[in-house]
């Protein structure tokens, strides 16, 4: 009799259980169908600053509660626009990713609003051997001669940090951020303001320009007084320029001639014959 009712009780628990993922299967189905949106991703990567094209994009399911924002629900507005930042097979296409409507494809996409770029020479040293990639952030340091009169004792040649903080767009002709390897070129392109391109010109043509490789998160700028050849070796004291001093002017010796004072002797005057001479006494 109780192993009759233990079996009946293990039936019913078997049939509400099988109910209950019934009712929840349905429940999530239904919540899928009714609770996601079509959205435009990318179909490939797409490099920074590349014009779009219906090839390189697809719509997919995305849930309605997790949508990013500036997604696009239609891939025809997205023809010919232009991205700003590199976006990967499979990523969601935000409108922070693209250039303003209207742009044209290249690097003058890349350049923020009120910014400009501006190209320098560089060299595998001057480059920091080739570390200084699209994306990171560099200062700029020269090093020139001060202005003022040129003196034995006073050293002239300073180094400076002039520029902080920028950010480089392009090695030679390669503006993709996705690759880390080094690469030695002999030209970096660099955004900077108009204030900022005005002093990079001038640093280049007074004196030798340096790139700084600097963290990318760190946003502190460094107040610096510059460097001297003084400071380089810890001089405390400048030593001034030696004062001309007048000569001493030369003695003059006045001999005097004294008379002797000694009282005239008594003289004798002796003649021999022919010889005549004379004695004091």
């Amino acid at each position: 009799m109780r192993n009759k009712r233990a079996l009946v009780m293990m039936i019913v628990a078997v049939v509400i259980a099988f109910g209950a993922v019934i009712v929840a299967a349905r429940w999530i189905g239904a919540q899928a169908q009714g609770g996601s949106d079509k959205i435009a991703v990318a179909l490939v990567d797409i490099s920074l600053g590349t014009r779009m094209t219906p090839e390189m994009i697809r719509m997919v399911d995305w849930p309605s509660g997790a949508l990013p924002p500036g997604v696009f629900n239609d891939a025809k507005v997205l023809d010919t626009r232009v991205a700003r930042t590199g976006i990967q097979r499979g990523e969601p296409i935000m409108e922070s990713k693209l250039a303003p409507p209207g742009t044209k494809g290249g690097l003058s996409a890349v350049v923020a609003e009120g910014m400009r770029a501006i190209t320098v020479r560089v060299n595998d040293v001057v480059g920091v051997a080739g570390f200084a990639l699209p994306g990171n952030f560099i200062d700029i340091l020269v090093n020139t001669q001060e202005d003022g009169v040129k003196s034995a004792t006073k050293d002239q040649t300073i180094s400076k940090i002039v520029l902080e903080h920028i950010l480089v767009l392009a090695v030679a002709q390669e503006s993709g951020r996705d690759d880390t390897k080094p690469k030695v070129v002999n030209a970096v392109t660099l955004e900077v303001s108009p204030e900022q391109a005005e002093r990079l010109d001038l640093a280049r043509s007074v004196g030798t320009l340096s790139l700084v490789l600097r963290n990318q998160v760190d946003l502190k700028l460094g107040a610096t007084e510059g460097a001297t050849k003084a400071s380089l070796f810890d001089a405390k004291v400048t030593p001034e320029d030696p004062k001309p001093t007048a000569s001493p002017a030369p003695r003059r010796v006045v001999r005097r001639i004294v008379a002797d004072a000694r009282p005239p002797a008594d003289e004798i005057k002796i003649i021999k014959g022919l010889v005549q001479s004379t004695q004091q006494f």
